[in-house]
């Protein structure tokens, strides 16, 4: 279900934008209607209010918790179970952190990362990413959302920047909270700065060599990484946000001096943070996270020579919770 398509059958029930925004925020900020007390029951146009237990059923069944992995302090895995029964995972994360996925799958294909391994299976339309929103704030607080979970939310544009407008403006989260991850598509730096909700921006580099690149994230539009980070650059320049450069750092393969040294030419001057996020290892895949000293020190060589860096916890190392492989063990699970 998409956003619109929700107005739209608001529209026919004789709604207002001022009942349609009543709404939205109700179910995003997760405020329940008293059939009886509420403002709802006389706000609310008469044949809204006959429908509001049935809209308000199907919102709840957009998506539902199918299981919940702990891996530390503030940090769980969700799989969420979608109306048609595929599945897709959120993650809570420290400080009102969650991590949402837009599509069932991912078609860019990164080697290193489980979502693709079986392809774009669909899009989530816009009402189900809010709703891993919805189902989080259930639990607890949430005033941070990253668009960083299973899916490449450049190829679901529309749904997820429809998704983003909710939250930022009925969901009430801030819009520098609302974090939009790419690993480089001209349409994002075309449609993100047009939009009244201007999330900040993430962009998936992985390594500063473009052949390595290639074979990394073989579906990947073929664009130079500088021009990337100057696209990048002018969005963060003009949002006052900074990019925050996503690394996944495995061993001998994107950990060498030769990529810090070109890492510092690269974000030299710009508006900019680079997050390195240690592989979480996969079973069947031959990469391994590098040695802590050695995350430590790429760290320390990257800050003396004026590039922010922080190292991110990839969230399910503990778990075997890579992402796209809870989803991937309960396929397995269902077709055995």
């Amino acid at each position: 279900m998409r956003i619109e398509q929700l107005r739209q059958r608001l529209r026919e029930l004789g709604t207002k934008p001022c009942h349609e925004d009543r709404l939205l925020r109700g179910w995003s900020q997760v405020c329940s209607y008293d059939r009886k007390h509420s403002p709802a029951a006389t706000f609310f146009p008469l044949a809204l209010r006959n429908k509001l237990p049935e809209i308000e059923a199907e919102l709840n069944g957009l998506a539902q918790l199918h299981g919940e992995y702990p891996a530390e302090e503030e940090v769980a895995r969700l799989l969420v179970k979608l109306a048609d029964g595929q599945m897709v995972e959120s993650v809570l994360l420290p400080r009102g952190g969650l991590c949402v996925s837009t599509q069932v799958g991912c078609a860019v294909g990164c080697v290193f990362c489980m979502s693709g391994r079986s392809g774009l299976q669909r899009h989530l339309g816009s009402a189900e990413i809010v709703a891993q929103v919805v189902l989080a704030r259930k639990r607890r607080a949430v005033n941070k959302v990253v668009f960083m979970g299973m899916g490449e939310p450049a190829h679901n544009l529309d749904n997820v920047l429809e998704a983003i407008h909710v939250l930022g403006i009925q969901g009430n989260i801030g819009h520098k909270n609302l974090v939009f991850s790419t690993v480089g598509d001209l349409r994002v730096f075309e449609r993100l700065p047009q939009e009244s909700v201007k999330p900040a921006l993430a962009l998936s580099l992985h390594t500063t060599d473009a052949t390595l690149r290639a074979k990394l994230l073989p579906h990947a539009p073929q664009i130079a990484i500088e021009e990337l980070v100057e696209h990048a650059e002018t969005y963060a320049r003009a949002t006052a946000y900074p990019v925050q450069y996503q690394w996944t750092l495995m061993e001998n393969v994107n950990d060498s001096d030769a990529e810090l040294q070109r890492i510092a030419q690269l974000l030299s001057g710009k508006y900019a943070v680079m997050n390195f996020i240690p592989f979480n290892e996969v079973p069947g895949l031959d990469y391994r996270r590098p040695s802590a000293m050695r995350i430590a020190q790429m760290a320390h060589t990257l800050n003396s020579q004026g590039i922010l860096v922080r190292i991110r916890d990839s969230a399910g190392q503990e778990i075997e919770g890579a992402c796209g492989q809870l989803r991937a063990r309960a396929a397995k699970v269902n077709s055995g």
